[in-house]
């Protein structure tokens, strides 16, 4: 993202006409976006106001983000989808159980299952386009401060278009002016030599439940990957850059029930259940496509695009949880796979035995 002209565009009728010509022709909102040197949320907010185009934007109110998502409830059923560059998560459900703490909110559901960055929220819009049979699409788009989709919900067949509409109406900030600026570039990864690989393993090892993992990291200073790396044998393997198809493949023949984490920087969307009908799609150019075209689940993995894939082992309380995680050339973890369990539960025994008889590297 760091190439793209973030801000907001001096022309906003020339991006209109552009954007419109690349959709014609066929791309995603995101890759019509980026082929005119912008982002995603600099060419939405270029939309808003009076104009003729077809896809109409409007700004809504900032740091309500809670507040928007918690009157979803009276929507019905709609669809939540979170995506990265490489694998896009989208889930059928309603929107109920929401909460915050500080900048952290939490929305469990067994359909409807989000954790939310908030201090990545930037700016929200709601956006009508012509969809599928010429009927009209209703969403609401949610991006980080460079203007990169964080999460987004989408009206479905089932949904209630009035209490959309004045959801709409009640968040409306009609005249907000968006900017966006580039992200600034990562920090570098530290150097081996200056991680307490010991340290590291023996605090691994003492792992009382997987949510410590994050400040495990943060106190000796490694990257996720890196500290995959430093520990690799009893704690962490890696697998076969083709492990996503693998798995998903072996999970629906066996009918095992896995969680299917994926993200932004906004926004970690999961899946629980079990995965049925497994289709790989190849694209023109190199694209190669992994999907899961369940009711109620989609799930889209770039498999071309994962250059890393890793079986890691976490000490809990209630045994060892086993994952699967996916990296692809951006450095982050676009997807990590479980098996469906509970606070209290061992893990599943049938997943146990599918993650550890994947294709290693």
């Amino acid at each position: 993202m760091e190439h793209l002209n973030t801000s907001f565009p001096a022309n906003p009728a020339t991006v209109r006409e552009g954007f419109a010509t690349q959709r014609a022709a066929g791309l995603r909102a995101k890759d019509a976006a980026e082929t005119l040197g912008l982002s995603e949320g600099a060419v939405v907010q270029a939309h808003t106001g009076a104009h003729d185009r077809s896809l109409q934007s409007t700004p809504l109110v900032g740091g309500q983000w809670l507040a928007i998502l918690q009157a979803l409830e009276a929507c019905g059923p709609v669809m939540a989808l979170t995506r990265n560059e490489t694998v896009v998560h989208e889930k059928d459900g309603i929107y109920r159980n929401l909460t915050q703490e500080g900048p952290i909110g939490l929305c469990v559901n067994p359909d409807i299952d989000l954790r939310l960055f908030f201090m990545h929220w930037h700016a929200g819009y709601a956006v009508t386009e012509p969809g599928r049979g010429g009927v009209l699409a209703h969403s609401l788009q949610f991006f980080d401060s460079a203007g990169v989709a964080v999460h987004k919900v989408y009206a479905r067949p089932a949904s209630d278009l009035d209490a959309w509409n004045a959801l709409v109406a009640r968040f409306a900030d009609a005249g907000a002016q968006h900017t966006f600026q580039p992200r600034a570039a990562q920090p570098a990864v530290a150097p081996d030599s200056s991680i307490d690989v010991t340290g590291l393993r023996t605090a691994w090892a003492a792992m009382q439940d997987t949510h410590e993992f994050f400040g495990m990291l943060k106190k000796f200073g490694s990257e996720r990957q890196q500290s995959f790396r430093l520990t690799q044998g009893e704690f962490c393997e890696p697998l076969a850059t083709g492990v996503v198809t693998e798995l998903l493949q072996r999970a629906a023949a066996a009918s095992t029930p896995i969680m299917v984490f994926a993200g932004s920087k906004g926004c970690i969307q999961i899946h629980s259940g079990p995965v049925n009908n497994i289709k790989p799609l190849a694209t023109p150019g190199a694209a190669q496509w992994i999907n899961v075209l369940d009711a109620g689940f989609n799930l889209h993995v770039r498999t071309d695009r994962v250059v890393s894939a890793w079986l890691v082992r976490k000490p809990t309380s209630d045994g060892v949880v086993t994952s699967v995680e996916v990296f692809d050339d951006t450095g982050e973890v676009v997807a990590m796979f479980f098996g469906v369990r509970k606070p209290g539960q061992p893990e599943l025994t049938a997943w146990r035995d599918l993650a550890e008889t994947l294709e290693r590297l």
